[in-house]
């Protein structure tokens, strides 16, 4: 089966992207052509990147590099809940990203972010970091303002519109993800 991680990209406290992320996932319950976990970087508790060799080389020495590379490895494609903070995506899921290379390769990728102006730009700059570490990600995104999806900036209400926007971007995230599988090496056993 397909696995895809909605993976929450903001560790800051009182964050919009966690009624977000919960929505995204709850979305896909309804879904029956991949397996999907929400996944919360704030669990990990990743430092700034303190692995002293290049993560091209997995030759990780960290407690926490090694879960979450095996964490991020059991998935076949992604979709970013990510925040926009000063035009750019929040440090933390640029830190995590670097962490690892390998895990990431060949896999999909898509969007949903938030922001003043619906994180549109934060998705441009993980666009670029996502091909450096070759992920492919698909055109479809949702984005999320947070003058009119959030009530008082803080409340989520998603407008009309925005699930069936989350459905064509998961089709793409799970076709892209299969499409790639030939390109990914084959686990043992």
């Amino acid at each position: 089966m397909t696995r895809i991680a909605i993976l929450l990209g903001s560790t800051r406290p009182g964050r919009n992207g966690e009624a977000v992320a919960r929505w995204v996932y709850d979305l896909t319950k309804a879904r029956t052509d991949a397996e999907y976990e929400l996944v919360d970087l704030k669990a990990f508790d990743l430092p700034l990147l303190d692995e002293p060799v290049p993560p091209s080389q997995a030759r990780y020495t960290k407690p926490h590099t090694k879960a979450w590379s095996e964490k991020i490895a059991s998935f076949d494609g992604f979709v970013f809940v990510t925040a926009e903070y000063q035009h750019g995506i929040p440090a933390a899921l640029k830190n995590a990203i670097d962490f690892l290379y390998k895990e990431w390769n060949n896999k999909s990728a898509g969007f949903v972010s938030y922001g003043s102006a619906g994180g549109v730009r934060a998705v441009e700059q993980l666009r670029q970091v996502c091909a450096e570490v070759q992920l492919a990600d698909v055109r479809g995104q949702v984005p999320l303002s947070l003058l009119l999806d959030f009530e008082n900036f803080s409340k989520f209400r998603p407008t009309a519109g925005k699930d069936a926007l989350v459905a064509t971007m998961l089709d793409q995230v799970v076709a892209w993800a299969r499409a790639l599988e030939p390109l990914r090496p084959r686990s043992p056993g």
